[in-house]
């Protein structure tokens, strides 16, 4: 049901971590290149221009740059969707658990009960128990569905019915909107591939252009390398809907189980 993309497969601390050795070992590999042309430079009498070089590492860093904050804006806006999402479903169902308290007995214990429990198994989903949790909700879609057909099948003039038939079925489209934005919409995997084809190219060309400079080894690379790695894994953290640091709060829904009291038996 969920899509997997390439990083799925590492966690984001793993992301991070190898992340972290890519972009370093592109330095060194530009940097060794340039250091060992630079050897035969001398022997042959030529060496390489480094005002030319340093354009093009610029200009490389500029695309890195640009990649970066579209992938960024990509992952933040799919967050903030989910983020709405959250808070457009706890409203909807809290609409249809008021709207319920107006249809005639029996249904509308049953109804309220199965709409308190569907609350309950929505904020319990975890990646543990998604596809249980996401069954367990399509299972009481299709109760509380047939409760109001039957309601509806008892009573066809009944206009509140009508009203909570509309809000039921907002419920249930919201369902699929959730899994649509949390579990299939995420940064496809061709745009994670040239994301780090980027910045390999981008690390090594700095790594060339130090060794073009005649400088040695400085420990300024190791910001770059750490500052690089930590915002691709700040786009990986968001891409993720139930893992790492920003998960998507349930605040909206535990305040919409607080407020559906059982009544006293």
């Amino acid at each position: 049901m969920q899509i997997c993309e390439p990083l799925d497969y590492l966690p984001l601390w793993g992301v991070y971590v190898a992340t972290v050795a890519v972009v370093l070992l592109s330095f060194e590999v530009g940097f060794r290149l340039e250091r060992y042309r630079l050897q035969r430079s001398k022997q042959e009498k030529e060496k390489e221009k480094e005002q030319p070089v340093g354009a093009m590492v610029g200009a490389t860093l500029g695309l890195l740059g640009f990649i970066l904050a579209f992938t960024f804006g990509l992952a933040a806006s799919q967050y903030y969707d989910r983020r709405d999402l959250v808070l457009a479903e706890a409203n909807a169902i809290g609409t249809t658990y008021l709207r319920a308290e107006l249809l005639p007995e029996p249904h509308r214990t049953e109804i309220r009960n199965l709409l308190r429990e569907y609350v309950d198994v929505r904020v319990g989903i975890h990646p543990g128990n998604l596809e249980q949790g996401i069954r367990r909700s399509e299972e009481l879609h299709r109760r509380l569905w047939s409760l109001a057909v039957a309601e509806v099948e008892k009573n066809p003039t009944f206009f509140i019915a009508g009203l909570f038939i509309g809000s039921l079925n907002e419920v249930i489209d919201l369902h699929g909107k959730r899994i649509e934005a949390g579990l299939r919409r995420r940064i496809p995997g061709i745009i994670w591939f040239v994301l780090y084809f980027i910045t390999i190219l981008a690390m090594a060309a700095i790594g060339y252009h130090a060794g073009l400079a005649g400088t040695r080894r400085s420990l300024s690379v190791l910001a770059v390398v750490l500052t690089f790695s930590a915002v691709i894994w700040l786009i990986a953290d968001l891409d993720r809907s139930a893992e790492g640091l920003l998960k998507v709060s349930q605040q909206a829904m535990v305040d919409l189980r607080n407020t559906m009291i059982a009544p006293a038996s």
